[in-house]
């Protein structure tokens, strides 16, 4: 059943490139349900793909660190006000806010003054730090719809309303033929994957240091560096890098999949891409790296025995972390060579990543959380919708 024309719309706030892509797949999910549901927010490509009006970049505001989110505070607080507005003269009622926590959160206080409904899609981590947060997304947030399984236990023993929807990178990433399983694959030249992150600041900390390594690395082999731009980099962003380095880097703009899967070897900063690379059962080295303000406070809230989220899922140190000060360029080279040198250590960490798609759920997680947002749309509106999987 269609939801009624009186509604205004679906505000939809994604701050990065892998909420940009997950929000884009709900949308499209979303719309099949109902082809006259207009949605408007801050997004990027992929959500304004899929049809929504997208009112701002979220590429604008997308940073990580304390010292990196002070430069863009007056724009986010501009955006911030303007998405505002915009509610305002929509008479919008229902909100999904996907990731971002800092933006995110704030957000949802004001929604909430004005009696919006929120749904909150791909939680904030605040079960690895933080955790004060999660009384505020009691007070604030009608349902959570939470990806990773063992986040719906943390949230119902704090009160909140949780449906594990699963992981929809599950149906995004596809199960591709893999270089290692190639005859060829024992054949040089090695081919590396570089992942430096989907926000300018990652780019900053990441990217030098690993065209650095890619530097060292090519003295003990014959290598190929293919660097995967995530769609909310602008190509000026990677320019400087490029140009400063020596090798020849082949940037990757599409098929990113395919690439990834064709390589021996994957440096990838932490984040929702360590999923990707890990569903693929390419080998990684992951790399984290923030400002040093940043870094010391993380180490005084974080308490998790990993960082990245491959191996968070899988419940092991699947694949190495190089965490800011191991994070070197000598690092990097040394870890990546004692990996594509031992054959065993190749096939024990592609073992491992094998069994991550089978702890990520099911596919059709962004049919799932559709539906959950449809019903939300509905009570809005009086009108009878159904067909939701819990």
């Amino acid at each position: 059943m269609q939801i009624d024309q009186s509604d205004r719309g679906l505000l939809i706030v994604a701050g990065e490139a892998s909420g940009d892509l997950h929000g884009a797949r709900l949308l499209a999910a979303l719309r099949e349900l109902d082809p006259r549901i207009r949605a408007f927010g801050l997004g990027g490509g992929e959500l304004q793909a899929a049809g929504m009006e997208v009112i701002a970049r979220s590429s604008e505001i997308s940073v990580v660190g304390i010292t990196e989110v002070a430069r863009i505070l007056p724009r986010a607080r501009q955006i911030f006000q303007l998405v505002l507005a915009e509610v305002d003269q929509r008479s919008t009622r229902t909100a999904l806010l996907i990731d971002f926590p800092d933006f995110n959160l704030r957000l949802a206080k004001a929604l909430k003054r004005r009696d919006v409904r929120i749904l909150y899609y791909i939680s904030p981590q605040v079960w690895a730090w933080r955790k004060g947060r999660v009384r505020t997304i009691s007070k604030l947030i009608d349902r959570m719809l939470v990806i990773l399984p063992f986040e719906v236990d943390f949230f119902r023993r704090h009160g909140v309303e949780t449906v594990h929807v699963g992981h929809p990178l599950v149906d995004e990433v596809p199960e591709l033929p893999h270089r290692w399983d190639l005859e060829q694959s024992q054949q040089e030249p090695l081919q590396i994957a570089l992942l430096p992150g989907s926000r300018a600041s990652e780019i900053d900390s990441n990217l030098p240091v690993m065209l650095e390594a890619a530097t060292r690395l090519c003295r003990r082999f014959d290598c190929q560096f293919r660097l995967i731009k995530a769609s909310t980099i602008d190509e000026r962003t990677l320019a400087g890098p490029l140009a400063r380095t020596g090798l020849s880097v082949e940037v990757v703009r599409g098929d990113r999949f395919a690439v990834i899967a064709d390589s021996h070897l994957a440096i990838c900063a932490s984040g929702t891409a360590t999923l990707e690379v890990g569903l693929l059962r390419t080998p990684m080295i992951v790399v984290y790296r923030v400002s040093a303000w940043t870094y010391l406070l993380g180490r005084l809230l974080v308490r998790l025995p990993h960082i990245a989220l491959v191996n968070l899922v899988l419940g092991k140190r699947a694949v190495p972390e190089l965490i800011q000060h191991a994070a070197t360029a000598d690092g990097i080279a040394d870890t990546a060579a004692e990996i594509l040198g031992d054959r065993g250590r190749i096939r024990a960490m592609r073992d491992d990543l094998g069994g991550l798609r089978g702890q990520l759920g099911l596919s059709g997680a962004s049919q799932r959380a559709a539906s959950e947002v449809f019903k939300e749309l509905g009570k809005g509106t009086g009108s009878n919708v159904g067909g939701v999987v819990s």
